[in-house]
């Protein structure tokens, strides 16, 4: 009763904070944070610890499930060798340059203990990220960067860690062996999750026009890929966020309008109430953490702080910078001409985004309590201190000076994004004013069909006119009762028309995610429109 009672007291909290938030112009992430110490702090409050299995089990499928299928897959495909790079490579360097520090500059520091740091703080997290980004008028490929890097690099931080800790806890490490581990746990993972989207896509083309089961199951889909993935001990973070992609990817083939428009509504809702309690918990943790700190000095633990901070920052700046350069200069020496050349700006600013959180803690409470032989596990106050120091740092450093750094670089937001969801709007008003031309059924009146060949010549003309580069839209090939019913018809008869050539654009990639998201998104608010006049005229 008393934990109901205390995520009752959250929920509150939460909501009336995001009634202020936009008054208060704090990143969310960073304002929930430093609310949850002030909460931590507060001795009549309630005294609120996070259970790392809940946080794993409970929170990570579904925030991961969301961000994946908010991911567009072309441009996901189209910079996977810099995310995996990121995903990877940096997080392996981030653990090595965290554990050196460590080994050397903290008293009591072995390596293995060192190790169990590094990999801890060496994820940023996908969800700060992400809010963290969100309206900045970032570049579309910087964005698909951040948000590909923050899906992917959980599960190799993760895998680190377990054997990090197994190293500590017997004393023995052999890196063979661990190295294909990795290999085994992380392509097990994408096998599971693919198999798992492939059912779940299965199961939604059966489901005709019934939006409760479908919106269900894409509630119940991330759970399964974890479990289903950890049962089988390969990595859960990688099937959920494979599952996710797919999903995705099938959406506009399996989902009724319905299911799409009720599903947006509760993932959105849910969403909001995860991220925001995970952040006041993150923040609650303080207090319990600084209990176990009795044996070092404040002077120590600034010092400390300081250090891990400093270097698992610098770590990421440097590494970014020196390895897309050096990318650069590989493709000119082999005279690649379809390579893309990144701005420095852009570069900085992937650079400078590497918020850690909610995984970073978890891991660290996760740490075992006692070793084998029942001692005290060595450390551990202080790496759950230094785990949070760099979460807190890197949220309220980087979340805070993110947006001035990029007023500072000059960097506009991009308009590209709405000035391709324009060519996309008149390559379906030219597609379908031929279909109205030249497909649409003879039954149809003659004079509802003039009417709406009129209607979308003047949308094409008014698009055309706003539409400055028109490269990707081409020249495609565009009052009484029964006039009324007719009109419907001819309406219910371009909307499917209008669906399948939203499909057909998806998979071929002409147009971004982003835009076929939003063409789909009005199509789908105008069929409801429709459905609900067809009901009137049928009653």
């Amino acid at each position: 009763m008393e934990n109901f009672e205390n995520v009752i007291f959250i929920m509150a909290i939460l909501i009336g904070l995001s009634a202020v938030a936009d008054k208060i112009k704090l990143p969310y992430p960073v304002l929930l944070v430093a609310v949850g110490l002030f909460i931590g702090f507060v001795p009549v409050l309630p005294d609120l610890s996070l259970d790392p299995d809940v946080v794993f089990l409970i929170f990570l499928p579904p925030l991961l499930y969301d961000s994946a299928t908010k991911t567009s897959w072309q441009e996901f495909t189209a910079s996977i060798r810099t995310i995996s790079t990121l995903a990877v490579t940096l997080v392996f360097f981030t653990t090595l340059a965290v554990a050196t520090a460590a080994h050397y500059f903290i008293p009591g520091f072995s390596w293995p203990l060192a190790f169990v740091l590094g990999a801890i703080v060496s994820p940023p997290d996908a969800v700060a990220a992400t809010s963290i980004t969100q309206g900045l008028g970032l570049n579309k490929r910087v964005i698909a960067i951040l948000e590909g890097e923050s899906l992917l690099n959980d599960a190799s931080a993760l895998i680190a860690y377990r054997y990090a800790v197994a190293a500590a806890m017997t004393g023995s490490f052999v890196f063979w062996q661990a190295s294909l581990q990795f290999l085994l746990v992380a392509g097990g993972g994408l096998f599971v999750g693919v198999v798992i989207g492939y059912v779940f896509t299965l199961v939604f083309s059966r489901i005709h026009n019934n939006p409760i089961v479908e919106t269900s199951l894409t509630l119940l889909a991330p759970f399964v890929a974890y479990l289903a993935a950890e049962h089988v001990e390969v990595s859960g973070i990688l099937a959920v966020v494979s599952t996710g992609l797919l999903i995705t990817w099938r959406s506009p083939e399996v989902f009724s309008y319905k299911s799409r428009m009720q599903s947006r509504a509760v993932w959105d809702t849910v969403i909001f109430l995860m991220n925001g309690v995970i952040f006041i918990l993150i923040g609650l943790q303080l207090p319990a953490i600084v209990r176990g700190l009795y044996a070092y000095s404040t002077l120590d633990l600034i010092r400390y702080s300081i250090l891990i901070s400093v270097v698992t920052i610098i770590v990421r700046i440097l590494w970014v910078f020196s390895n897309t350069y050096y990318q650069q200069l590989m493709a000119y020496k082999r005279n690649a001409t379809d390579h893309e050349e990144i701005h420095w700006k852009n570069v900085l600013i992937v650079a400078w985004t590497g918020t850690r959180g909610v995984v970073s803690l978890a891991t660290a409470l996760a740490l075992p309590l006692t070793m084998p032989s029942g001692t005290p596990f060595p450390n551990r106050p202080i790496i759950l201190f230094l785990a949070f120091v760099v979460i807190f740092a890197t949220l309220v450093l980087q979340g805070l000076t993110l947006p001035l750094l990029i007023r500072l670089l000059g960097v506009e937001p991009q308009p590209v994004e709405r000035e391709e969801e324009k060519e996309l709007q008149l390559y379906i008003a030219r597609s379908v004013l031929a279909f109205v031309k030249h497909e649409l059924p003879d039954t149809i009146d003659k004079e509802v069909q003039r009417q709406i060949r009129i209607r979308y010549e003047r949308i094409v003309e008014r698009l055309a006119r706003n539409v400055s580069t028109i490269s990707k839209a081409g020249d495609s090939p565009t009052d009484a009762m029964d006039a009324f019913n007719d009109l419907l018809a001819a309406q219910l008869l371009i909307s499917d028309f209008q669906q399948e050539l939203l499909i057909k654009l998806h998979k071929e990639g002409k147009f971004s995610d982003a835009s076929v998201r939003a063409a789909e998104q009005e199509l789908d608010l105008s069929k409801a429109q429709l459905d609900t006049l067809l009901l009137r005229s049928g009653s």
